[in-house]
């Protein structure tokens, strides 16, 4: 059966439109496919090996603590190690193989993706608590980064003829884009697959070989890629799956000196800690390790008198309780100017009530948070808001059996409170009054972060000022903070959102690659 779409006009993949029966169906069908699966146990994969560990990943259901989404084998650094030593040996051979050849498993596994995605889609709902439209948008900015970054080797690869250098007589010059060597991918849990494929494939299409350290909490997910790309016939170790503790196994292949790169996504703690392993030069280290680190975010709406004040309190409570706001992206912040920030106020509160919550298998509005250290991390936040606010929505954990929390709201927020300033990475939003446009992007920018933000206004000279002023990687106008789509909006923020690594850009593989002049005279 096709599956009937709402084509985005900037996405490379359609999202699925779950409001056709079809569709519904489909998925509910995928889901009970999934769970037919469930306590299965999964190895790790090291070169051509499956290995089965006795200690072990339990992945669980963050809506349904009850259901265990699979058992899945844990390195340690003996595994690491070996898993290092198959990736050194792969790479002298897949460094040879053309740019052309490397992306064509790419655009494979993208087709096959593609044929499949509800079942990847159905996975990310048992397993990181995603609704259809969240799990559908990651499934698709998978299939999106497979094929663009395919392409994009392509590019790098015939870049003599695009883009030549400067002729000199008697001279061939030429510039080669060339593998690094071994890297570590270390994805995060709440793009479990869309940000694990494309940090992935970035580096192998690049020629480069990889130790793919999952976060512990979608293991399984991430071992359904590995799966399809061995499933295209990758060559063995190009991708070296190894689920592990971040202080053993992580930290130890970090410190590795034969660590060409490291490429992150994640909390800005964990981010700064891998940057100074990394920094340090190990016995027989004979590079500079390159890290590709994408962080966290304090993101911000800002609104003024002049916007459309319907289409703001829609976009921020979008941006704020998409995937109950685990997003690096999320606007847990909006600066709203005083004439108009009680209407504001209101609409926001109305619209967050409004949001239903429940199991993401049955397609609520508002799931569950990832597990039980974000749980109640979030509730003792919350807590820290009734004295820094004025609740209006929300303020309490919700019934479920999982980790189900309210969609907070709290107005009156001092620009210096600590719901303003530190990540909560959950649904609770920080509302706080400007007297004008131009205090409220002053407000707006007062953060250590620089990740997303969004300016609503109908102003032209404004947007034109906000634009320029308002510091951050992915400015929106009149639009959601969230929702970036590959090659429309290459992602990576400032300050300390990491390294401004713009994934889903045309300079990201570049990342993962060394250019080398040559010349050659004639």
């Amino acid at each position: 059966m096709s599956i009937a779409t709402t084509i985005s006009p900037f996405a490379n993949e359609p999202f699925v439109d779950f409001k056709l029966e079809e569709n519904r169906q489909a998925m509910e069908a995928a889901i009970a496919k999934a769970k037919a699966s469930l306590n299965a146990e999964y190895p790790l994969r090291i070169g051509a090996e499956k290995i089965f560990t006795e200690d072990k990943i339990k992945s669980v259901n963050p809506g349904n603590l009850d259901e265990v989404v699979g058992y899945v084998s844990k390195a340690n650094r003996e595994l690491a190690e070996k898993a290092m030593n198959v990736a050194l040996e792969t790479f002298e051979t897949w460094k040879k193989v053309p740019a052309a050849e490397r992306a064509g498993y790419l655009f494979k596994a993208a087709k096959l993706m593609r044929d499949r995605k509800h079942e990847f889609s159905a996975t990310m709902i048992l397993e990181s608590g995603k609704n259809y439209a969240e799990a559908d948008a990651d499934t698709a900015e998978a299939i999106d980064f497979l094929e663009f970054y395919g392409r994009e080797m392509l590019r790098l690869s015939n870049i003599n003829e695009t883009m030549p250098l400067t002729k000199v007589a008697g001279e061939d010059n030429k510039l080669r884009y060339i593998p690094l060597g071994v890297g570590i991918v270390i994805p995060p849990w709440n793009f479990p697959l869309a940000i694990c494929v494309g940090m992935t494939a970035a580096a192998i299409v690049s020629g480069n070989t990889v130790l793919l350290k999952p976060a512990s909490t979608t293991p399984v997910i991430a071992h359904k890629f590995v799966e399809l790309m061995e499933e295209v016939g990758l060559p063995p170790g190009v991708i070296n799956y190894i689920p592990g503790s971040g202080a053993e196994v992580g930290d130890y292949l970090t410190g590795h000196p034969k660590t060409r790169f490291v490429s992150f996504t994640g909390s800005k703690e964990v981010g700064l800690h891998i940057s100074r392993l990394a920094a340090e030069t190990a016995p027989g280290q004979i590079w500079i390790k390159r890290l590709v680190a994408e962080m966290g975010g304090k993101d911000g709406i800002v609104v003024d008198e002049t916007a459309d004040l319907d289409a703001a309190a829609q976009a921020i409570v979008a941006s704020a309780f998409g995937f109950q706001g685990q997003k690096c992206s999320a606007g847990s912040r909006a600066f709203i100017v005083e004439s108009v920030y009680d209407a504001v106020v209101e609409k926001v509160a109305t619209l967050t009530k409004q949001l239903e919550i429940g199991l993401p298998e049955l397609n609520y509005a508002a799931g569950p948070v990832i597990d039980q250290s974000s749980y109640r991390k979030i509730l003792d936040y919350i807590e820290i808001g009734k004295e820094e606010g004025r609740l209006i929505a929300g303020g309490s954990k919700a019934d479920g059996n999982g980790y189900y929390i309210q969609p907070t709201v709290f107005a009156d927020v001092d620009g210096k409170a600590r719901i303003m300033q530190e990540e909560i990475f959950g649904p609770v939003l920080a509302i706080g009054k400007a007297k004008d446009w131009r205090e409220a992007i002053a407000l707006y920018n007062d953060t250590e972060f620089g990740l997303t933000g969004s300016f609503f206004s109908k102003e032209e000279a404004r947007i034109e000022e906000a634009l320029e002023t308002m510091h951050c990687g992915n400015l929106y106008v009149n639009r959601k903070c969230t929702g970036a789509l590959v090659g429309a909006h290459p992602f990576g923020g400032f300050n300390m959102s990491g390294t401004d690594s713009k994934a889903g850009g045309h300079d990201y593989l570049l990342l993962f690659t060394q250019a080398k002049a040559v010349s050659v005279k004639e």
